[in-house]
């Protein structure tokens, strides 16, 4: 519920409360947001953060179920594998039409009802992507997020693809959340694992979203120089400055680089993206274009892995789950817009024509709607 959207900030000694990006409490007292300005750009800020969680807090295709009852749910899932036999259309109505939080319960109760995991058993009784898409629903989002990683790093080979899309995408607070969940599971440290598999500025700008130290807002008074900065480190140089693309790119905040790529247009005639394209190669390139993408618009992003996943011949089937399950609940109502809006088609109508049987059922009851 809105309500529960509170951020906290404490600015020169005074604490500034943000409720929904309505109205904030300023030393003390109750006023509209815009009495509160007078704090200066930092409070803006913080009110723009709550909103902007408020918002996204709403965008999701999956809300928590109304009159949810865990050891219900529990029964009903484990009737739909009793005996011989498998009720998947049971297991997929049920598992969309709750929320993850919803889900951890489920599996909370089941345990407590029956002495068997949860996920133990659905791996038992499912086979294939439709497993695979149930499995990952039924993780917890930061614990699915350690496991893609974790299995994108170990063994031979390392799943570039999974690290780009994770690092580049995740909020501070997520990335946060992830390095210490994953040193909890595994006991590994996750940024000496990443460093051990990968190599050169790749490397160096994975590191870099790892701390999850991004300024916040807009700093107006380096706008004009991170855009000379990036002009004479690639467009203006013989040769290509790597690494003042991997710092301003990996340390500015997403509002601030937007301003910085409006500059750069003014300053050098090319997009940034057009700039890294032809300044980079390889994983480095990728991965500045995902963060440049995600600092435009995070669902515009998604959208386009979304599309190219599915597009031509065959089906990136994990990147299709990947996304489909980390922003069912988070804005992808706004992915499905910016699909339609870049692709002249339906993520709906796509996922229909590029999957079957019941992976493309639960993968449409999570995309909650066709916007032909």
């Amino acid at each position: 519920m809105c309500t529960k959207v509170v951020c906290i900030y404490t600015y020169k000694g005074a604490e500034v409360e943000c409720l929904c990006g309505e109205v904030i409490w300023c030393n003390g007292k109750k006023n509209f947001s815009q009495k509160c300005f007078g704090f200066g750009q930092k409070c803006k800020d913080q009110l723009s953060l709550c909103t902007s969680s408020m918002l996204q807090a709403s965008r999701g295709t999956v809300k928590p179920s109304t009159n949810f009852n865990a050891s219900a749910d529990a029964e009903v899932l484990h009737k739909a594998m009793k005996g011989l036999g498998t009720n998947e259309d049971a297991i997929l109505q049920l598992v969309t039409a709750r929320s993850n939080a919803q889900r951890q319960e489920i599996k909370a109760s089941y345990k407590t009802l029956y002495g068997k995991d949860l996920i133990g058993d659905l791996k038992g009784e499912l086979g294939g992507k439709f497993e695979t898409l149930i499995v990952a629903l039924m993780t917890s989002p930061t614990t699915y997020d350690v496991t893609s990683l974790r299995n994108a790093i170990k063994g031979a080979g390392t799943d570039e693809k999974v690290l780009v899309e994770i690092l580049a995408s995740r909020t501070s607070q997520q990335v946060k959340q992830i390095v210490a969940a994953y040193k909890q599971e595994y006991d590994h440290d996750l940024e000496k694992d990443i460093t051990g598999d990968t190599s050169g500025h790749f490397q160096r700008l994975l590191v870099i979203l790892l701390q999850a130290n991004r300024q916040t807002g807009i700093q107006a008074e380096s706008i004009e120089s991170d855009a000379q900065a990036l002009f004479k480190a690639g467009e203006q140089k013989f040769g290509t400055d790597e690494q003042s693309f991997v710092t301003i790119l990996g340390n500015r905040s997403a509002e601030h680089l937007r301003k910085v790529f409006d500059a750069y247009m003014k300053l050098s005639g090319y997009e940034i993206e057009e700039s890294i394209k032809r300044e980079t190669s390889g994983n480095l390139k990728d991965l500045l274009l995902a963060v440049v993408k995600c600092a435009r618009s995070v669902p515009a992003y998604f959208a386009e892995t979304l599309y190219y996943a599915m597009k031509g011949s065959g089906t990136d089937d994990n990147t299709l789950i990947r996304v489909m399950v980390t922003r069912s609940e988070a804005d992808l109502l706004d992915i499905r817009a910016q699909f339609r809006r870049l692709f002249a088609c339906s993520l709906h109508s796509m996922i229909k024509g590029d999957t079957s049987g019941d992976y493309r059922k639960a993968l449409l009851a999570l995309c909650g709607g066709d916007d032909a």
